[in-house]
Formats: structure tokens, sequence, C-alpha cells
């Protein structure tokens, strides 16, 4: 029976060669000469550094235009509380990865009113969908394909 799996991953080399991209396109820029301002990955967490919130903004811009080239989807970015200490401001920013047992009850919910002819499980971080004929798991990827659920999906392990 023809199934796939719809997963959210971001490539972890990638998002590492954005941000060395963006730290050195940092470093060429003129209106950050003289500032203590730094983009440093750690783990699954990017770290901005800045003296000031309109340069963290700046540096967030920086890093998705990184990140846009490195074809990492943008919606996988998700920029957590500015912390403030004396006159240096952090702003942790993560990327989402997996899908949660909300949106998966979500994902769920919407496949099942579609009507078609095919069953969903959630699995972990992932979501197996089956059935019987392969035009109805397409037409189940074209419907999220369509919908925003504000993190990327993808579809893996298409088989028959």
């Amino acid at each position: 029976m023809p199934s796939f799996d719809i997963v959210s991953e971001i490539d972890k080399v990638e998002v590492k060669n954005a941000v060395d991209n963006a730290s050195r396109e940092l470093s060429t820029r003129f209106d950050f000469r003289g500032v203590d301002a730094s983009i440093e990955l750690s783990d699954d967490t990017v770290m901005l550094k800045a003296e000031g919130d309109f340069q963290l903004q700046q540096l967030q811009d920086i890093l998705r235009n990184a990140c846009a080239k490195r074809h990492v989807d943008a919606r996988a970015i998700q920029p957590d509380a500015v912390e403030r200490s004396g006159k240096t401001h952090k702003q942790p920013i993560r990327f989402v990865q997996g899908i949660n047992h909300e949106l998966g009850k979500k994902i769920n919910k919407l496949i099942k009113d579609k009507k078609l002819k095919v069953q969903s499980s959630i699995q972990g971080e992932q979501i197996r969908v089956t059935g019987k004929k392969r035009d109805d798991l397409q037409a189940v990827m074209k419907m999220l394909k369509a919908e925003d659920f504000g993190q990327p999906l993808q579809f893996k392990n298409f088989r028959d």
C-alpha cells in the first residue's frame, strides 16, 4: 500500500553555512564597524549579540538573508525573548524541527476533513499517511502545501 511521511526538518550543515556567511557579512558591514556585535552557532541555537534592539533586528535580517540563500526555510526560524545585561543585548534564535503533538492533530484533522481515502497516524515527530491510490496521496500533499502551519513541512519516503 503506498505511503509517505510528513516531517519538519532542517539541514544543519546548511544552517552552519548560513551562520558562517552571516558572520562574514557582519564583519564587512560599515554600520557595524566598532560595534560589539556577533552571530554564533551552538547546537541548535544561534545567539545574536549587539548593543541595541535596532542592531539585533539588523542581525536577524542578515541571518534570514543568509538562510534564504542557503535554502533554509525562514518559517523554521524561531526568535526567543531578548536578554538585556548592561549595554549588551542577546537574542537566542532556535530552528524548529519535528512536528509537535498539537500540530500533528491539526494536520490529521485537516486530512480527515478532506474525506480522501487515506489514513494518517502520528508517529513521534512525523506523520505517516497511507492510502490505496497514489493520486489520493498526491492530493494530500498538494492540500498540505497550500496550507500554512507556521513551519516548513517535507514529504519523505514516498513508496508503493
